[in-house]
């Protein structure tokens, strides 16, 4: 054929191709449906050919796995399989190594042995008791959120008379709640402003402190200056009337004259050059 489609459908599974009977034709346009995997259910296969078609492609698979795990993580494993299909039991990776595992198993003690150790029934167990705790926090969740649902309806106008005494109680518990986180809440910006409020006061104080001694020195330097001066004016009203009014006895041959020549001059050249 010169051109033309084919439909091919493809399981998106690792490692898994699908061949058409047209790929020697390069003119023809491959159009790939995607089919998802189903769910295998975890029951007894009662048809043969399908149960020992199912353990061929598992067992393999299990293999594969188990030298993976040993292969990557380093440890020794072993893998013994019976079944009906098979005159001899399928063993990995030889029965030299699988004794060898054993022989290393049974060198621990009991409590050791049975520690991690589960069966087909204690495996079961297991699974479901994990899933009904699942089962028990979901429906947990869902009920939260449907009460809160009702106290929202409460809020905008909504009367009561529609809920029983289940459905009351579990309100008022959640009210109780939210009034504990309300409190919590309350209590926190409390603290944080009665702690901001007492930096605020230390700071005040200190500030405070500092302005009364700043204030303080300000005074003490003002009366220091004040003194200074007052003594400078007397000093020099003394000058003044020393030289207006001279003692009896200092003749005018006694008189000093001004310049260097007289160390205790009056007034440095300075002022008269």
């Amino acid at each position: 054929m010169d051109g033309g489609a084919c439909v091919t459908t493809r399981d998106f599974s690792p490692k898994q191709t699908v061949g058409c009977a047209c790929t020697n034709n390069p003119l023809a346009a491959h159009v790939y449906v995607a089919m998802t995997r189903k769910k295998v259910k975890l029951a007894y296969i009662t048809n043969d050919s399908a149960r020992k078609a199912t353990f061929k492609k598992r067992k393999k698979g299990l293999l594969k796995k188990v030298n993976e795990l040993s292969t990557l993580c380093g440890i020794e494993a072993c893998a013994i399989i019976y079944s009906p299909y098979d005159a001899q039991p399928e063993v990995w990776p030889s029965p030299a190594g699988a004794q060898r595992v054993l022989s290393d198993f049974k060198k621990m003690p009991e409590m050791e042995q049975s520690k991690k150790m589960v069966s087909q029934e204690s495996f079961l167990r297991q699974r479901i008791a994990k899933a009904n705790e699942q089962l028990k926090r979901q429906c947990r969740d869902n009920r939260e959120k449907e009460i809160t649902q009702v106290m929202f309806q409460c809020l905008v106008g909504k009367g009561l008379q529609n809920l029983n005494m289940m459905d009351l109680n579990d309100l008022g518990w959640l009210l109780e709640q939210n009034l504990k986180d309300i409190d919590k809440r309350i209590d926190t910006l409390n603290k944080a402003s009665h702690s901001r409020g007492s930096a605020t006061a230390s700071s005040g104080t200190t500030m405070a402190t500092l302005d009364a001694r700043l204030k303080n020195g300000e005074k003490v330097q003002a009366e220091s200056s004040d003194r200074e001066v007052s003594m400078e004016t007397a000093q020099r009203q003394q000058w003044i009337k020393d030289l207006m009014h001279p003692p009896e006895h200092v003749g005018l041959g006694s008189v000093l004259p001004f310049g260097d020549n007289n160390p205790t001059a009056l007034w440095s050249n300075a002022f008269f050059p």
